[in-house]
């Protein structure tokens, strides 16, 4: 590895390392480019706004005085068919297992653990979608993500089967890192017996979004919801709270109710199927926009137990829409990423994530993701400080 002396690449190096263990899917007498200098080059332009293979290789050769400070380089910058046939055959698996072990370096070097909620959700990749003739001959991919709200990291992603859906996904993913102290929420699709007792054996607790897909206990639970709100609870044992949000215009009142009543629970849950439930969620939300009013009430299953923990998992879930899933799509455009031979779409949605940790771990510039994307293609020193990592020396 070439060197520049007064430049610091240590916790670069750092997460080449990480990336070591990765096998190379290429026979010998092919490999004219190092696999490290390929994936480093390839996380180094999606962070700065590449998007395809193309637009990597391009990113390469213009930034290559920049990379010689540190790859090998020996035939120069891979073309966009190296790119592409490499990540295409590159085993995700593998890659996902390199991806969590940077990950916890990620949340050693800002000094915490994995606390706090951590919110797991579903994504299609719409552009992985492939046709022929107008026919569907390959579906797009779908992940599911677990977010540290507080860590503000994707934690790790799993790809669904193409013959399954996010229920079997769900438990692969919350046993590729440690949850202890944690709070899953999970929406309605994850809100399953066996996916409850999952997280509870991980040693955390559980806010699962209640629809009809449970259907007894959804319509028991809204029967009981109906009766307690037209009385006011005042024969179930409960807590409560109040929050008032104003701005741009809107303001929306929420009110949160934890149903933590032994007798009722005992009764809701007469089989113990699910595993230390503690009580029944509420969250009823009042908006008025322009004078237009609307109410929304959703229900939640619980193992927690005080309403202030409730309300922060119910409020904190939604921190994976906006911060990962909305960001993936407006940011990073995923879904108009073409990107879809082999194992391509899934490789580099991972891709895409290790760039959004590395971006959001970076704290001094005040401005969005994709602003923060392009400010490191025009600079490269910030491209330097982002790759350090949360907290940078």
């Amino acid at each position: 590895m070439h060197t520049n002396p007064g430049v610091s690449l240590s916790p670069l190096e750092q997460l080449r390392e990480r990336f070591s263990a990765l096998g190379d899917p290429r026979v010998e007498r092919t490999k004219l480019h190092e696999l490290l200098d390929i994936i480093t080059i390839a996380i180094c332009a999606v962070i700065c706004g590449a998007d395809d293979w193309v637009e990597i290789e391009q990113f390469g050769n213009d930034k290559r005085a920049f990379f010689d400070k540190f790859l090998v380089l020996q035939n120069g910058i891979p073309s966009h068919d190296t790119f592409g046939r490499v990540f295409a055959r590159l085993n995700p698996e593998q890659f996902q297992a390199c991806f969590l072990e940077w990950v916890q370096d990620l949340v050693s070097a800002s000094g915490n653990q994995l606390r706090g909620v951590v919110a797991i959700d579903g994504k299609t990749v719409r552009g992985s979608r492939d046709t022929v003739c107008g026919k569907e001959a390959k579906g797009a991919i779908q992940m599911v993500s677990a977010w540290a709200r507080t860590n503000s990291m994707v934690l790790g992603q799993v790809k669904v089967d193409d013959k399954s859906n996010e229920i079997t996904a769900i438990p692969v993913l919350l046993k590729l890192f440690d949850l202890t102290g944690c709070i899953v929420t999970i929406d309605a699709m994850g809100c399953q017996t066996g996916i409850a007792k999952c997280i509870t054996q991980a040693g955390a607790d559980y806010v699962l979004a209640l629809k009809a897909n449970q259907g007894t206990m959804h319509q028991e639970v809204i029967t009981m919801v109906q009766e307690g709100l037209a009385n006011q609870f005042k024969e179930i044992h409960h807590q409560k709270e109040q929050t008032l949000d104003k701005g741009h215009g809107r303001i929306e009142k929420r009110r949160y109710w934890l149903v933590d009543d032994e007798v009722y629970l005992s009764y809701l849950n007469s089989k113990g199927k699910w595993t230390n439930l503690c009580g029944i969620g509420i969250v009823q939300s009042e908006r008025k926009i322009g004078g237009v009013s609307s109410l929304e009430t959703r229900y939640y299953l619980c193992s927690v137990g005080s309403i202030g923990e409730f309300r922060e998992a119910a409020r904190g879930h939604w921190s994976i829409e906006n911060n990962l899933h909305w960001v993936l799509d407006v940011a990073f455009r995923e879904d108009h990423n073409r990107t879809r031979t082999d194992h391509s779409a899934h490789n580099f949605a991972i891709l895409r994530h290790i760039a959004l940790n590395l971006l959001k771990g970076e704290k001094s510039a005040k401005v969005g993701i994709k602003t923060k994307r392009l400010k490191c293609g025009w600079n490269e020193d910030y491209l330097l400080r982002v790759l350090l990592g949360p907290n940078p020396i």
